[in-house]
């Protein structure tokens, strides 16, 4: 099972070519499939219609595999192309007819594609009275670009329609479609600051140096420091939310982060009809929060946080494929984090098999930065449990991405946690090499900090140190790195690698998890006052 999860992994970093027609039909559900034999076979005459077995064909295979469908289906290789292309228009005019009952932006649409037809027939007042109903629930809903097309539409009506009130009217219309633009220029600007910031994340991860900082600064917030936030709409809203959660995040100001997620999530609370518009974006609030609790160690609030979450995605992770996959990813990462704080890294192996099977299931929907971040924390619940070999067997997917652009971060502290985790399992045959390799990786990286720096010496020389000294290296080691617990941009390796624990594992002689859970029940007999609650 290991090594086919291994393999999918590898196919889907070697960016092999799928079919799309196959993925879609891959992708749906028993419902749709149903949905779709029923719309095709409408009529008698397409009871053996060719896409209809080809279809089936495509439905019947684990893999794409063109000598497959030519046997089994009566369709000869040049008439293939024109087939796939029919079936996969043919699906998704199913879908549209079946997701109209659920989505209201395709119900929005076609009630403008009615208002079209009747329009065209000269029924312009009965064209005008579904314009004007389409026009109510695209307003309650901020869905901007529909209203900015039914808004057009109405004056368009208005032309052939004259009456005693259009010079109001047209002045009405003129405001409405001012507010409308100003807001989709706002909205515009907000979600493509949002993601540049996580572009940038998910290139470098968090700001190393005061001069990182200096830029992000420069650059960002005069971007965001111009809006007002009471005068802001719903959307325009959640967008300003999203990009000042990322960009604390990314400085490592994660009380601000958290503040933001809080605001970011609370505001679908407030607008529930909204949730099922923009579920993906509710979902991804609530991912934000809860690693902003994470990394501020709010033990209690995370877990009830979490608690809450997963109660609130038996309705919300319900709506569709890609709600299962956001919500389960927040899950499981929730879970993982909860047994890093606890130094349970026991429990948390005990989901890895849950996750493998996800991940494997999902392969195509989750992005390569997603799964390099769940096999990185898979990693290092094996490092915190002892089991060096799985470890290194994580890490080693990590390492083996193709593109050293995508979270050089991630990259550069999985070679590193890959030379302890060698030295531990005494792999060290080789170590001066791999340290010369990963020095030479993290420097073009330009990734290289005094914390690294002291690490890779340390493990240089670890060849060199008698047995009998090594505990009062260690100790002058972890003397060195402990102030830099607090450092403004140093302690971010702290965020990816528990060094002192380990160190601390090493000087006394006892298991990581050990250490950690001994700081954990330590913090949880401190006063409330004194901590989360």
């Amino acid at each position: 099972m290991q090594e086919d999860n291994h393999q999918a992994y590898k196919t889907m970093v070697s960016g092999e070519k799928q079919e799309a027609v196959f993925d879609l039909v891959k992708s749906m559900t028993k419902a749709e499939k149903r949905n779709f034999k029923l719309y095709a076979t409408r009529l008698a005459g397409n009871q053996q219609a060719k896409f209809i077995a080809l279809f089936d064909c495509l439905d019947s295979l684990e893999e794409y595999d063109e000598k497959k469908v030519l046997q089994r289906c009566p369709i000869k290789k040049e008439q293939l192309p024109n087939m796939k292309a029919h079936l996969y228009k043919q699906i998704l005019v199913s879908l549209r007819l079946l997701g109209a009952q659920h989505s209201l932006p395709i119900q929005l649409r076609e009630q403008l594609d009615y208002s079209r037809i009747l329009y065209d027939k000269g029924l312009y007042r009965q064209s005008a009275k579904i314009l004007e109903k389409t026009r109510e629930q695209a307003a309650s809903t901020h869905q901007l670009t529909i209203l900015l097309d039914v808004i057009d539409f109405q004056k368009q009506i208005e032309t052939v329609n004259v009456s005693r009130g259009m010079a109001s009217l047209a002045e009405s219309f003129h405001r409405q479609t001012a507010d409308i633009c100003r807001q989709v220029e706002n909205i515009n600007t907000l979600s493509s600051t949002a993601l540049q910031i996580f572009s940038l994340y998910q290139t470098l991860g968090y700001v190393r140096t005061q001069k990182d900082l200096d830029l992000i600064d420069q650059y960002f917030r005069p971007r965001l420091a111009v809006y007002a936030e009471r005068s802001l709409s719903f959307p325009e809203r959640f967008f300003y939310f999203q990009a000042m959660a990322w960009l604390h995040y990314i400085r490592h100001d994660f009380v601000r982060c958290y503040l933001y997620a809080c605001r970011w999530v609370a505001l679908f609370e407030a607008h529930p009809q909204m949730k099922p518009l923009m579920y993906d974006n509710y979902l991804k609030g609530y991912s934000r929060l809860l690693e902003g609790l994470f990394l501020m160690r709010k033990y209690h609030t995370l877990v009830d946080t979490l608690s809450r979450f997963e109660k609130e995605c038996q309705e919300i992770g319900s709506l569709n494929e890609n709600a299962v996959v956001i919500s389960r990813q927040i899950i499981y990462t929730g879970h993982i984090h909860r047994c890093f704080i606890e130094g349970n890294f026991k429990e948390g192996i005990q989901l890895v098999g849950e996750v493998e099977a996800f991940l494997h299931k999902y392969t195509k929907y989750i992005s390569l930065h997603q799964k390099m971040l769940m096999y990185y924390k898979i990693a290092c619940l094996y490092f915190g449990d002892g089991n060096y070999s799985k470890c290194m067997e994580y890490l080693a997917r990590i390492t083996e991405t193709k593109d050293p652009q995508i979270r050089r971060d991630l990259q550069c502290y999985s070679k590193i946690l890959n030379l302890i985790a060698s030295y531990e399992a005494g792999i060290d045959y080789n170590l001066d090499y791999q340290i010369r390799s990963v020095y030479t990786f993290i420097v073009k990286m330009n990734d290289m900090q005094e914390i690294q720096r002291e690490m890779l010496t340390f493990l240089k020389k670890l060849n060199s140190i008698y047995e009998h000294n090594l505990k009062d290296e260690l100790r002058i080691l972890y003397q060195r790195l402990k102030p830099y617990e607090n450092h403004p941009y140093e302690r971010r390796t702290f965020y990816y690698l528990d060094i002192l624990s380990w160190l601390e594992s090493k000087i006394t002689g006892r298991s990581v998890g050990e250490i950690i859970r001994e700081k954990f029940q330590k913090e949880q007999r401190k006063p409330l006052s004194k901590r989360d609650v």
